[in-house]
């Protein structure tokens, strides 16, 4: 095996649309995103001289090579500590134990390599490997540690959404389909979709004070702008807001790539929780992702509310649970110390971990 630098975006995210365990974290367009932060990105490909998976496949190459895994890197440089991130990668088309295993520790000198030339304090991966012992004991022989927090989801809720609208409708919770029904009955709610990256100040507006509500810190105006425009190039992202008697009240922020639709950022007014607008925009953006042929919907962060009924993303969950589904379940986040200031950044996001509740 051998780790090389990808430079073509057609390679890249064809290669993405054949492997089933994937999010936006590892696309091209997200990898623009954090150019565009000022960020420095790597993109690597890990090669096969010979093909080790399914013959019947076609594969995809680079300089004459098989691609076996993709890994988008970003160095993120904080006072705490400044790290390689892997978010929700490497991606593979493969559940092959000694291939994963051969990826990883490839991908691991590139990035220890990297870190010496970067000066970077460690490395952080938040793995897309189902959650199984087997895939943790890989990163454990490795040398990697579970990290005291998470930098991006390790579990989400997912809906197959390939049956039929009335049979995806008879699959949701009763409760939550009677709320679709009676938002599109009445006449004071209305959805709107949008485009255009200068919606994001309305969308911004609607999303500021729910955070405040909620004692959270939000992104900012740039950040989500910026994130925007990244995926609104291929058209693989819309804003939906729903209006109740002429008033923007709720608002979702979707993105559509590589045949899943994810459910990235949302908001409700507090005073307008008793309307059902946000099942309604939900509702909106799942058929959307339908439209575009899209197979999976994926809610996003999940968190179980049997288990942890105080937890920050159990009410979150069981809104997204109402509309059938299941549960998946990555790895947890894992970090390889390079110098001894990891262990600055550790404490200091154990207390963050204890703060928030999580």
């Amino acid at each position: 095996m051998e780790v090389k630098e990808v430079a073509s975006k057609q390679e890249w995210e064809r290669f993405l649309e054949i492997c089933e365990r994937k999010t936006f974290l590892q696309s091209w367009y997200w990898g623009d995103f954090h150019q565009s932060l000022g960020n420095r990105v790597w993109r690597f490909g890990i090669t096969a001289s010979q093909s080790q998976i399914d013959a019947d496949e076609t594969p995809i190459n680079v300089d004459n090579k098989e691609l076996l895994a993709v890994a988008l890197v970003i160095k993120i440089s904080a006072k705490r500590g400044s790290f390689l991130l892997v978010p929700h990668g490497p991606v593979m088309k493969t559940e092959i134990h000694d291939i994963k295993e051969g990826v990883l520790k490839i991908l691991q000198e590139r990035l220890r390599e990297l870190a010496v030339v970067e000066k970077i304090d460690f490395i952080r991966i938040s793995p897309i490997f189902k959650r199984t012992e087997e895939n943790a004991g890989l990163f454990k022989s490795l040398g990697f540690r579970q990290a005291p927090l998470h930098y991006h989801p390790e579990s989400s809720w997912k809906l197959d959404i390939t049956p039929s609208e009335e049979e995806l409708l008879r699959g949701m919770r009763k409760s939550t389909r009677y709320l679709i029904k009676q938002a599109e009955k009445n006449p004071d709610i209305e959805t709107v979709k949008s485009t255009m990256v200068n919606d994001m100040q309305l969308f911004y507006d609607i999303h500021t004070p729910v955070a405040k509500t909620q004692k959270f810190v939000p992104f900012s105006l740039e950040y989500l702008s910026k994130e925007f425009s990244a995926f609104s190039v291929d058209n693989n992202i819309a804003l939906y807001f729903a209006k109740y008697q002429g008033k923007y009240i709720a608002t979702a922020f979707e993105i559509f790539w590589s045949g899943v639709g994810f459910y990235h950022h949302a908001a409700l007014l507090p005073e307008y929780h008793k309307v059902p607008a946000s099942a309604l925009l939900q509702w909106e953006a799942i058929k959307e992702a339908k439209a575009r042929g899209c197979k999976i919907y994926d809610f996003w962060g999940y968190a179980d509310p049997a288990k942890d009924p105080n937890h920050p993303y159990a009410g979150p969950t069981l809104f997204k649970m109402g509309f059938g589904g299941y549960v998946d379940e990555h790895v947890k986040t894992q970090d390889y110390a390079i110098s001894p200031k990891y262990w600055i950044n550790y404490a200091i996001e154990v207390g963050r971990k204890w703060k928030r509740g999580l």
